[in-house]
């Protein structure tokens, strides 16, 4: 189908201004750029009962995580979410909006990691300052009010990407199990070439030119790519891994690599559920304030949270 007129409505607004893409910017203008259009897009932030700030040790330096709370009961479920930026852009501001929905309509904690980005720190950063997120979490559980037993990871675009991979950390180790992963038009393969990826090249969208930009700062070796932290389909199995559900926008260069992924989940015997949203963009589900679609999205990621956190 073609774009959302809603999507159109956005994307002629940006040829009209002559809004510059933002691998097109210096690094210091495209990281407050893409704030500010996620604040813009996303709507007015929903209250929650309590949203508190936390610094943490991780592998490189002090991290913070926000952690917000629907209510306060105790023994809440948690959500680790992880933001979407590339691995270049974003900051735990960048999922406020998204975290106050999911928090409320999946009755969970949500925790969202501020990770260290590239190129200033690049592969694996990210992946081990996530993983120290979710340590923290288990260790931390009791202050938290919540149930180390009933934790799910997710995140849209390089946070999916993050989650995924967090997965394959806890499976390696043994553990923590996890509830299931939210990956939302997920990065899985670092060197797709496909269809989808291709045919978006549309400079007033995100497109394959993006993807290239976010990729060349996140490397500083070639050979990460194919490293399944950084390209989850490298895993040699995803047999055992929590249950998914998978987001993916028909206008994106990522739909076919998440599409696969799904697949190859189901193949492998893990309980996956995988929508395509036609004539959505990568981003939508950040933009829940200004897409109908990003509503649906999180109000569909909701419900499926809390399936697995009453399973």
């Amino acid at each position: 189908m073609p774009l959302d007129p809603q999507v159109q409505a956005m994307r002629d607004a940006k040829e009209r201004d002559g809004a510059p893409a933002l691998y097109t910017m210096t690094l210091d203008a495209a990281r407050a750029a893409d704030l500010a259009s996620i604040r813009a897009a996303g709507g007015s932030p929903e209250q929650v009962h309590e949203v508190t700030d936390h610094w943490i040790a991780g592998p490189g330096g002090r991290l913070p995580v926000r952690v917000y709370r629907p209510s306060a009961a105790p023994d809440l479920p948690v959500l680790l979410y992880f933001f979407g930026g590339g691995w270049v852009l974003g900051t735990v501001d960048t999922a406020d909006a998204i975290a106050r929905s999911l928090a409320n309509a999946a009755g969970c904690i949500v925790a969202v990691p501020g990770y260290r980005l590239a190129p200033e720190h690049p592969f694996p950063a990210a992946v081990e300052d996530c993983w120290a997120a979710l340590e923290w979490v288990i260790a931390n559980a009791a202050a938290l009010g919540a149930n180390p037993a009933r934790i799910a990871v997710g995140g849209d675009s390089a946070g999916g990407n993050l989650a995924a991979g967090i997965t394959l950390m806890a499976q390696e180790a043994g553990g923590p199990p996890l509830a299931g992963q939210l990956l939302v038009y997920p990065n899985t393969d670092q060197n797709a070439d496909d269809e989808s990826m291709r045919a978006n090249d549309d400079p007033y969208l995100f497109n394959h030119h993006s993807v290239a930009w976010y990729r060349s700062h996140y490397f500083t070796d070639p050979d990460d790519a194919y490293n399944p932290l950084a390209s989850p389909m490298q895993a040699e199995s995803l047999a055992g891994l929590p249950p998914a559900l998978v987001i993916t926008a028909e206008y994106d260069p990522l739909r076919d690599q998440g599409e696969r992924y799904a697949a190859r989940l189901a193949q492998e015997g893990v309980p996956v559920a995988v929508t395509r949203y036609e004539g959505m963009i990568h981003g939508f589900f950040a933009m829940a304030g200004s897409l109908d679609a990003g509503r649906v999205a999180q109000a569909q990621a909701a419900k499926q949270l809390r399936v697995w956190f009453e399973s």
